[in-house]
């Protein structure tokens, strides 16, 4: 008799457990070595805490209830319990010196029986909390290419956005405000032709229009930025300037790829966004970005960004590299 197990879960055995180990052992040392402390959260979260952080971080786990009734969700997401932990654990003691966190767990997500993706990710990740603007995002995006390196990559890269530049975007353009959802939808999904579409169906100037479409497919070195142009975007493509230049001076630079229609599917993200690829692979590593405003949504409000990374997206890319060779 065969005994299934949920679509998008799958078993682990022996072998790839030990390869999986071993990549969490070298991103775990990468993290440490930086000065990074580890943490835990409860895989089990209040519903209304997630909802806080994000409404769709809520919508997307699996519920329960407890002896009092009270909704819980498995965690889709690592980064809202953090915010939460740094404003209630760490309110006094840290409020006014940086704060470098790191954390290996697992998440879910709900997701169409027949699509193949998954519903359970083992992801490692780092936040950096207190340390405003570009060189924060930097120190994260180098650490994670460092990790990576670590974890036997070679090919990966880190295409970099800014997670309010569309969002700004279609408010100044005054696109009407229960059409942002759909639209962002697309974007997320790098659906281009589908997002074209539906600007047309847009009751919008052409040049509108035009912008709409045109911003997202604004994708390679730093020329792109001189490229842009648009209503109120002028300080999100200055901060992707000011971020170049930073990893720049860190020597990384040539591992970036801007990409002006980069944004994140949770909406808390409030500038440079950021993915990890490897072209090995046709999916994304894992991710992250700014979100300054998140930790105030539990306390006081503190600067803060990070990035996950998807350990086993990592080990099939590891896979993947080593048959190129």
């Amino acid at each position: 008799m065969i005994h299934p197990i949920p679509p998008g879960t799958r078993d682990v055995l022996p072998d790839e457990m030990a390869e999986l180990r071993a990549i969490t052992s070298r991103l775990r040392a990468v993290f440490e070595h930086a000065g990074y402390g580890e943490v835990w959260t409860p895989a089990l979260e209040y519903e209304e805490v997630l909802r806080i952080g994000d409404e769709r971080a809520a919508g997307a786990g699996y519920r329960t209830f407890d002896e009092q009734g009270r909704v819980l969700a498995l965690r889709s997401d690592m980064t809202i319990p953090i915010a939460r932990l740094v404003a209630t654990r760490f309110a006094e003691a840290h409020a006014g010196d940086p704060l470098r966190l790191f954390y290996e767990g697992r998440a879910w997500r709900v997701v169409a029986d027949a699509t193949g993706q998954q519903r359970e990710f083992l992801q490692c990740g780092m936040e950096l909390i207190g340390v405003p603007g570009a060189e924060g995002e930097a120190e994260v995006i180098a650490l994670a290419l460092t990790a990576l390196g670590e974890a036997g990559l070679v090919r990966h890269r880190v295409g970099l956005g800014d997670g309010a530049l569309y969002r700004t975007l279609l408010t100044a353009l005054e696109v009407p405000e229960d059409s942002h959802a759909d639209l962002l939808e697309h974007l997320s999904r790098r659906d281009l032709a589908g997002l074209a579409r539906r600007v047309d169906d847009l009751a919008l100037a052409r040049d509108a229009r035009r912008l709409l479409v045109a911003l997202p497919e604004l994708r390679g070195g730093p020329e792109v930025l001189d490229r842009a142009h648009g209503p109120a975007a002028g300080e999100a493509l200055e901060g992707l300037r000011v971020l170049h230049a930073a990893l720049e001076r860190r020597g990384i630079s040539d591992r970036v790829i801007l990409d002006l229609g980069l944004v994140r599917e949770l909406g808390y993200y409030t500038g440079a966004v950021y993915e990890v690829y490897d072209p090995a692979v046709g999916f994304a590593l894992g991710g992250g970005g700014r979100y300054d405003e998140l930790i105030g949504r539990f306390g006081a409000p503190r600067a803060a960004c990070g990035v996950t990374l998807d350990v086993q997206r990592v080990h099939i890319a590891q896979a993947a590299e080593e048959r190129l060779r």
